[in-house]
């Protein structure tokens, strides 16, 4: 049987955004139950500054209590060398850096143009790649940018490029940041990267639209196995305006359940899940399949 693998990214996407502080426990409870419906790769915080985004002051504690569980993988979020040199020193196994495709983003999201952040996110790399930590390289904006509009492929095929140079087999997310890509879109570029590269892609999508499953779908397609998700649908990115959550882990988990591929995501836990993130108070839900009666009989 075919497997996907659904890299849960609610404990971090799905919180940052949300105003009311979430209690570090509540933070730990979500990874607790996503853990039990299956999930074991997650992104459970970011080290960046608690002045920027309070929700993520505590990912120390959030990801010293995630590496307890068994076979979880967990991902940390590092924005520049002092964020991953704070992930280092808690016990980050696996770090994701990122930057925009567009400049107009990466100004408004980290304040540096691209050239300043890749140079940055270089010597970053180097260091884990000699210290053997796993690393994630994030390619935000990577389709539609909420500044300048659709994002050429080439730009972004370009970027993937330089990634690569920098190490071949580093995982790259390819990202639908304000979830305005299309399946066309996502299908070639995807395509394209697979072709030139080899499988190591992964996609995160954002369901504004109302593509979001579609997005998976295409990239599935495409060839690409890795899907970033969160349950409840939690999310947006801060600092791309209109952007609204992430495509919902339970809708995606449907979505290949019905393809007939495996996740290893255990259906009523995972709605269980679901449901406790949505309830988080300040979280803006969205997804669909909590919504379906049948669904939870299925």
């Amino acid at each position: 049987m075919a497997e996907a693998v659904i890299s849960e990214v609610a404990p971090r996407d799905g919180l940052q955004s949300i105003g009311p502080f979430v209690p570090t426990a509540s933070k730990i409870e979500l990874v607790r139950r996503l853990h039990a419906a299956g999930l074991r790769r997650m992104e459970v915080g970011s080290f960046v500054s608690p002045k920027a985004v309070p929700q993520m002051a505590d990912t120390g504690a959030v990801l010293e209590a995630a590496l307890a569980l068994p076979g979880l993988e967990c991902t940390v979020l590092a924005p520049n060398r002092r964020g991953f040199e704070a992930a280092r020193a808690a016990g980050a196994q696996r770090v994701g850096v990122f930057m925009s495709v567009t400049e107009s983003h990466n100004l408004a999201n980290v304040n540096r143009s691209r050239m300043d952040s890749f140079s940055d996110l270089s010597g970053i790399v180097a260091d884990a790649v000699a210290s053997g930590m796993q690393l994630r390289f994030n390619l935000s904006c990577a389709f539609h940018c909420p500044f300048e509009g659709v994002v050429p492929e080439d730009d972004a095929l370009d970027w993937v490029e330089r990634v690569m140079a920098l190490d071949p087999g580093i995982e790259i997310s390819i990202c639908d940041t304000t979830g305005n890509a299309a399946p066309d879109q996502v299908h070639r570029v995807f395509e394209k990267a697979i072709r030139s590269w080899g499988p190591r892609f992964a996609f995160h999508g954002h369901d504004t639209y109302g593509m979001g499953v579609a997005n998976c779908a295409a990239a599935w397609e495409a060839g690409c196995r890795v899907f970033d998700s969160a349950a409840g649908g939690l999310g947006g990115c801060p600092f791309a305006p209109g952007a609204t959550g992430n495509v919902a882990t339970e809708d995606v988990a449907w979505l290949f359940r019905r393809m007939g591929v495996a996740t290893g995501v255990e259906w009523n836990a995972l709605l269980a899940a679901a449901d406790f993130a949505a309830d988080i108070p300040g979280a803006l839900p969205g997804g669909r399949m909590r919504a379906v009666p049948a669904a939870r009989a299925a």
